[in-house]
């Protein structure tokens, strides 16, 4: 029987095989169960007949395998915030994005153009995913609460989620876009906001332990509600984030303190370098910091303050293996907050990368955290109570990226994790890493490599590196 997350979505046995997979001992057995939970996806990725969100195969791939040694060396995750194919790609030639959506009334909605820079955010919650992806009809979007800058006129606008940034706004975006890979069926793994995303990001999974059904869901909060602000193993006592169990309720919480594996864990045991840049280690958007034995250990060092220092280490020759690189609010395309900096910010990275020694041995994957509240009209394949949320963009950019591909494959930020772990030889952590694919379809190993040609964007890295305004969080949702 086919669950939606309308009623939420129970584990199987397929399901509490994937929970064993969770455990740390067991990994390689995780590992091994791989081939079957795939099979699972695809079983409920076909449910309901629909053909949006289903995993797709080019035929017409051929696909090297790329090598630590050789091929690829280098990976640079950046991570923007909050949007959707559909919101911020618009009239993307050849890629699944949508001119229309439709309401909980029924009725046909035109998506109409709006800034990048505008003075209302849209709720994110794992209940706005429910509400939107009802039983997969993608049909409630409208019923997303809108909150509305206090500086705001005429706010909210009418059909508020049903809108696209207008292109000129992003065209860094849609040259990286189109020079490159998009992949137009890029999931973010959970269901809700950027506290669990940025957990997904690092390890695949947002369970407090290795052999936890549940999932930290939300974003942590004081005790009155608030926003916990200085956040994860960091926080102040007494905040607490909620957790969603396998019945996909959210009656309990916890301090937002873990203790599983994460990637980093392996790359430090096989020597590989990484860094994850951040403009502030204490909060929601730095995923170490809320894992005990990283935030409270030797590798702690690796968690960078500044994130434009990212910039610094791939001219300075310091770029380390693999790099996480987190905007501040002006730039992280987060609605009602960002000031139109992130389409220049993720530009100033690659094209430093593109003139460096970097170049052509780097595969550079710039994805957004949540879906931000935005319409889109794809439904997720679903796995189990908060696994998988909307689409999210995605760009690949490499020497080896397939040029002015669209990718129609599956992918999900436990992908990328997987791309990392089959490059360097790493045993997969046993979450979503080991269900997703290897982004591999992305890529042409066998192909002469691209000559880099630098993105043209309205700030380069001299403005980022001598920006000395005070860095603004992405937001506090």
């Amino acid at each position: 029987m086919c669950r939606t997350p309308a009623t939420h979505i129970f584990r199987s046995n397929s399901g509490a095989a994937a929970g064993i997979a969770r455990l740390t001992a067991s990994r390689l057995a995780g590992w091994l169960l791989f081939s079957g939970l795939t099979a699972f996806v695809l079983i409920l990725a076909g449910c309901g007949g629909s053909k949006s969100g289903s995993v797709s195969v080019d035929p017409s791939s051929t696909i090297a395998q790329p090598s630590a040694s050789s091929d690829i060396q280098h990976v640079v995750i950046i991570v923007q915030e909050n949007r959707t194919p559909d919101n911020l790609f618009h009239g993307l030639p050849n890629a699944d994005i949508a001119s229309t959506g439709v309401n909980s009334k029924g009725e046909v909605v035109t998506l109409t153009p709006a800034p990048l820079v505008n003075d209302y955010d849209l709720d994110h919650t794992h209940s706005s995913f429910v509400s939107m992806y009802d039983g997969g009809k993608m049909d409630g979007a409208d019923k997303i609460p809108v909150y509305c800058n206090w500086y705001g006129s005429g706010c909210p606008a009418p059909n508020a989620q049903f809108r696209y940034v207008n292109p000129s706004d992003v065209q860094p975006y849609f040259q990286l876009a189109e020079q490159y890979v998009f992949a137009d069926r890029m999931f973010q793994t959970n269901q809700g906001p950027s506290f669990p995303a940025h957990q997904f990001l690092i390890s695949g999974t947002s369970a407090p332990t290795a052999d936890s059904e549940d999932y930290a869901a939300e974003e942590p909060k004081l005790s009155n509600g608030a926003w916990a602000g200085v956040t994860g193993c960091a926080g102040t006592p007494g905040q607490t984030v909620a957790l969603i169990d396998p019945e996909g309720s959210e009656s309990t919480s916890q301090f937002p303190c873990f203790e599983h594996a994460v990637l980093t864990d392996e790359l430090d045991t096989k020597g590989i370098t990484w860094k994850y840049y951040t403009p502030e280690s204490w909060s929601i958007w730095s995923a170490p910091n809320a894992i005990n034995h990283v935030r409270n250990g030797t590798d702690w060092s690796n968690v960078v303050v500044g994130q434009s220092q990212v910039l610094s280490d791939i001219i300075s020759g310091n770029l380390p293996q693999i790099s996480w690189v987190v905007p501040t609010g002006q730039a992280s395309d987060h609605a009602a907050s960002n000031s139109g900096l992130g389409p220049s910010w993720a530009a100033s990275i690659v094209n430093e990368i593109g003139a460096s020694k970097y170049w052509s041995n780097t595969a550079i994957f710039i994805t957004w955290d949540d879906w931000g509240g935005w319409y889109d009209h794809v439904a997720p394949p679903i796995y189990d109570q908060y696994e998988y949320g909307f689409r999210v963009p995605l760009i690949v950019v490499s020497p080896y990226a397939k040029p002015g591909y669209v990718s129609h494959v599956t992918h999900d930020f436990g992908s990328i994790l997987r791309f990392i772990e089959d490059t360097f030889g790493l045993e997969p952590l046993g979450y979503a890493d080991s269900r997703a694919d290897d982004l591999y379809d992305c890529f042409d190993f066998s192909q002469a490599p691209l000559v880099f040609k630098a993105i043209p964007a309205s700030h380069d890295a001299n403005f980022f590196l001598n920006d000395h305004s005070i860095p603004e969080p992405p937001d506090n949702d």
